[in-house]
């Protein structure tokens, strides 16, 4: 209690000569304020982003302002005209975005005939990546078809990113290949198991390229989520997360329980971001966010 009256006092004081109406009017205003500012402290052992795409409706500056708010370091899942805007706002893209012509999800590394305006594209990406002081470039793995198996296309992809892998290295950015699943909401992408990704970074062999952990679309492929992070670790470069099932508010309305998978992820030693990727379903999407980062601040 006695901390609470000085604190009063000492803005009695700096609002003395006001009338007494504004004075107990702003004195009551600090105080609210101050009581929220220190309930919003964000523990520090999860470094919080958000994925652009789920609030596309939200103007991006508006969007940058409601992250510094919310104590979020980053948004992702952006291309290079946005990143201006971010460092406006002291913002880092935890994941950067950039591919265009069709290629991405679907159309990615494992067939030969991208490879050439691949190459071209992501030493570009990484240019402007390192430009800006990132460290991430998102990168897919293309979907299967009947002429090409999971081997072949592990191959493949190997062949094609070995083209680019030595130029990250020496711009200090890692190429990151995120885990989709192919059960639900995309269906043939070849990089849908962990087993998968981590034999395509083993065959690659570089500390800059590594996997993105999507941790919805791997709960819906393969489960064991938490045994997983533990077993891979030194292979995840980055973390997404999502309602399970739904890919919407990650809080008790869904099947996982985050602050668990959360702790396990920081007892790995992991320092990099966190990217909420749900797609909220309520009308405050803000609100929803700021509760997702609240779940996953353990």
């Amino acid at each position: 209690m006695s901390n609470i009256s000085n604190r009063r006092g000492a803005i009695k004081k700096i609002v003395g000569a006001t009338t007494a109406l504004t004075a107990v009017s702003s004195i009551n205003a600090a105080f609210a304020a101050s009581d929220v500012a220190m309930g919003n402290e964000l523990k520090g052992k999860v470094n919080h982003s958000v994925c652009r795409w789920c609030y596309n409706s939200i103007d991006l500056e508006e969007l940058c302002k409601a992250s510094n708010d919310m104590g979020i370091q980053s948004i992702e899942i952006v291309g290079p005209k946005d990143f201006p805007m971010l460092q406006k706002y002291g913002l880092s893209c935890g994941m950067v975005m950039g591919l265009s012509d069709g290629y991405g999800i679907t159309k990615g590394w494992n067939k030969k005939e991208n490879h050439e305006p691949l190459v071209e594209m992501y030493k570009f990406l990484i240019d402007e990546t390192a430009k800006a002081g990132f460290k991430n470039v998102i990168c897919f793995s293309g979907n299967r078809d009947e002429t090409i198996g999971d081997e072949q296309g592990l191959l493949n992809c190997a062949e094609g990113l070995s083209k680019v892998i030595s130029y990250a290295e020496k711009k200090k950015v890692n190429i990151v290949m995120e885990l989709l699943n192919s059960k639900v909401n995309h269906p043939d992408y070849m990089c849908d198991l962990s087993t998968w990704g981590v034999e395509l970074c083993d065959t690659i062999g570089s500390d800059n390229f590594k996997l993105l952990y999507d941790i919805y679309h791997m709960q819906i492929m393969e489960g064991d989520v938490i045994a997983t992070i533990r077993k891979n670790q030194k292979y995840y470069a980055h973390y997404h997360t999502g309602g399970v099932p739904g890919r919407n508010e990650i809080d008790e309305t869904q099947e996982l329980y985050y602050p668990a998978i959360m702790q396990a992820i920081v007892d790995t030693g992991y320092k990099g971001l966190v990217g909420q990727e749900f797609v909220p379903k309520r009308a405050d999407k803000l609100a929803s966010l700021r509760q997702g980062v609240n779940i996953c601040d353990i």
